[in-house]
């Protein structure tokens, strides 16, 4: 019994390793959604606050809904700076079910 209570421990602190830390806490304060002229779907395009600063991000995918206000948890997957001056971001945030959605920095705000 100490074996298999053992065995569990191990992969379940394993698997906690091996999940991604999504150490940021990202608020949304307005939501909205974009019409793409093709096809017709809707994408999420969201004012979010990270670390004092606004950011508008724009969702890689059209769920033809709204994310409601509130602070997610999120990482940031890829960030690219050329220079002191440009920066190209992608941010996911984990929703309360841990599903995830990606979303691209397309504006910085004052």
């Amino acid at each position: 019994m100490k074996h298999v209570l053992a065995v569990l421990f191990l992969c379940s602190t394993l698997a906690l390793a091996a999940s991604p830390d999504y150490d940021l806490t990202v608020h949304v304060g307005t939501s909205r959604m974009v019409l793409e002229r093709e096809g017709g779907a809707h994408f999420q395009k969201i004012v979010v606050t990270i670390d004092d600063k606004k950011y508008e991000l724009e969702s890689f995918e059209a769920p033809n809904s709204l994310l409601m206000p509130g602070d997610y948890k999120a990482r940031i997957v890829k960030d690219h700076h050329s220079g002191e001056y440009d920066v190209w971001r992608i941010y996911e945030l984990q929703l309360p079910d841990k599903k995830v959605r990606q979303f691209l920095m397309v504006g910085v705000l004052e």
